[in-house]
C-alpha cells in the first residue's frame, strides 16, 4: 500500500523484513510516519508519492535495528580493564572495586559511550543491567536510542542506593518516572541467584507481575555458580528459582551456559526467555550454552553482547558471526545454527525476549520505525548470493551508514546525529585517567 505522503522513505535496496514470512523484496522501500512504519514495497510503488525526507540505500541492505538483549552499558569505561581472569576473580577483585567508585555522572557518560557504539555498529535497542539505572535511561534517551533499562539488585549494599529496600524505593522511582516513555522502558533487574536471597527474588518477582515488566536476571552463568546453589539449596540455579516461583514468560535469564535437561525443560515449561552472550561466556571461559537444545526445545533465545569489560565492544554483527560457527565447532556440524537462524536472535527472537516483539524486531506495517541501512558495496560483501549470509558471516558495524529508531535519524551516512561523539570519547577517556591514578 502506497501512502500519500511519509516524513521518512528509506528506498532503493533490498528489503529484509524478518517478519513471520520472511518477506524479502529485491529493489523496495519503507515509508514512515511519526514513529511509526506505514508502508513497505517495491520502490515503484512509491513513485509518485511525497516524502519529506528520502533516504537512498543506494542498493544496500535496509533492515530490522539490532536488538541486544543483555548488556552492562556504562562498563565502557572498563574495557580492557581486568582482562583474561576466571568469572568470580573477574567479578570480585576487579569489577565490584571498581564499579564502588561510581556515580550517575559517570554511568551517565559511559552509557552515551555505549549508545553511540550500538547506533554505530546497528543496534537501535538494547537491556540493560547496572547501577544509577536512571542515568542509563538519561543517555538513551538523549541518544535517541531505545532502551530496556533496570536497577541492579543484590543483597549487600549498593554504590548507588545503599541497603536492598532503598534498592526498591529506587526501582520504584524508575517505573513512576519513566512510564509510558516512548523509548525507555523499566525492567527489575535481580543479579542472580548467588548474589540474592529467595526474599529479594520472590519481592522483585511480585513487583513485575503488578507492573507487567519483565524481569531480568544472571542465570547458570558458570559451573561455580551452580555449585554454590546446589551446595546452598540443594538444586541447581534454574530448579531453585521454579521452587520459589520466579520463572515465568516475562523472565529473561541471561547467560545459561550450565544446564540440565531437567532445567531446560523447566525453562521451556514456564516460557522463559534466554539471552545468549557467547563471546563474553568464550571470554571468560564460561563455557557454551546448549542453545541449539534451547531452540530445539522451543524456548526464546537472543542475543546479547554483554558489558564491554568482558567482550569487549557491543557489536551485534561480531557476536552473530562468533555464534553462528562456535556452535558449528561444538556439535562438529556446520548445519546448526544456520544464518537465519541467528539473525532472528539478534532481532525479531531478541524484541520477544524484551516482551517488545509487537513493537520492533521485524519491518511491518505499524510497528515503530526502528530500521537501518548496511552498505553492501564493499570488497568484503562482493558478490553478493545470499544477503542474510553476509549479515552474519561478513557484515560488521563498520558497514551501517544509516540508523532510525523510533522514526528519528540518529545516525545518517555514518555521521552520528543525536550526539557530540568527539566529546562523549573524551568525556570517558577523562574517566579512565581517573582509573588508572586510582
Amino acid at each position: 500500500m502506497k501512502p500519500k505522503s511519509a516524513d521518512i522513505l528509506v528506498e532503493n535496496g533490498t528489503v529484509l523484513t524478518l517478519d513471520d514470512d520472511g518477506t524479502v523484496i529485491s529493489n523496495g522501500a519503507v515509508a514512515i510516519c511519526q514513529d511509526t512504519i506505514t508502508a513497505i514495497g517495491p520502490a515503484i510503488d512509491f513513485s509518485g508519492g511525497s516524502a519529506s525526507r528520502v533516504i537512498d540505500a543506494d542498493g544496500g541492505i535496509i533492515m530490522p535495528g539490532l536488538i541486544n538483549s543483555h548488556t552492562h552499558a556504562s562498563m565502557t569505561c572498563f574495557r580492557g580493564l581486568a582482562d583474561d581472569l576466571q568469572l568470580m576473580t573477574w567479578l570480585n577483585d576487579h569489577i565490584f572495586p571498581a564499579e564502588a567508585k561510581l556515580d550517575d555522572q559517570k554511568v551517565y557518560l559511559g552509557a552515551l559511550l555505549a549508545c553511540a557504539e550500538m547506533i554505530m555498529s546497528g543496534t537501535t535497542c538494547f537491556c540493560d543491567m547496572y547501577l544509577f539505572e536512571d542515568a542509563v535511561a538519561r543517555a538513551a534517551k538523549q541518544a535517541g536510542v531505545r532502551a530496556v533499562v533496570g536497577e541492579v539488585l543484590y543483597d549487600f549494599d549498593s554504590p548507588n542506593y545503599g541497603p536492598i529496600e532503598k534498592g526498591f524505593e529506587y526501582t520504584q522511582t524508575l517505573i513512576d518516572t519513566w512510564k509510558d516513555d516512548p523509548l525507555v522502558t523499566i525492567a527489575v533487574e535481580p543479579h542472580s541467584a548467588y548474589l540474592c536471597q529467595p526474599e529479594l527474588l520472590k519481592k522483585a518477582f511480585n513487583l513485575t507481575q503488578s507492573y507487567g515488566l519483565p524481569l531480568v536476571i544472571h542465570l547458570a552463568e558458570s559451573k561455580s555458580e551452580v555449585e554454590q546453589i546446589k551446595e546452598r539449596y540443594g538444586r541447581t540455579p534454574v530448579e531453585h528459582l521454579a521452587a520459589i516461583e520466579v520463572l515465568a514468560p516475562n523472565v529473561l535469564a541471561c547467560h545459561c551456559v550450565e544446564l540440565t535437561e531437567d532445567d531446560i525443560a523447566l525453562l521451556q515449561r514456564f516460557d522463559v526467555k534466554v539471552a545468549h552472550n557467547a563471546e563474553s561466556n568464550m571470554k571468560l571461559a564460561s563455557g557454551v550454552a546448549p542453545i541449539p537444545r534451547l531452540l530445539n526445545a522451543g524456548i526464546c533465545v537472543g542475543l546479547g553482547t554483554d558489558g564491554c569489560a568482558s567482550n569487549n565492544d557491543l557489536d551485534l554483527f561480531l557476536e552473530m558471526d562468533t555464534v553462528a560457527k562456535l556452535h558449528k565447532a561444538k556439535a562438529l556440524d556446520p548445519t546448526v545454527m544456520d544464518a537465519g537462524t541467528v539473525l532472528k536472535m539478534a532481532t525479531n527472537q531478541s524484541a520477544r525476549a524484551l516482551g517488545l516483539n509487537q513493537f520492533i524486531g521485524s519491518l511491518e506495517t505499524g510497528k515503530k520505525a526502528d530500521l537501518i541501512v548496511i552498505d553492501t558495496n564493499k570488497p568484503h560483501l562482493t558478490p553478493m548470493y545470499t544477503a542474510v549470509s553476509h549479515l552474519v558471516y561478513a557484515a560488521t558495524g563498520s558497514d551501517v551508514t544509516t540508523s532510525i529508531i523510533n522514526g528519528t535519524v540518529v545516525m545518517e551516512d555514518r555521521k552520528l546525529i543525536s550526539l557530540d561523539l568527539k566529546k562523549v570519547i573524551n568525556d570517558v577517556n577523562k574517566i579512565a585517567e581517573e582509573i588508572r591514578a586510582k
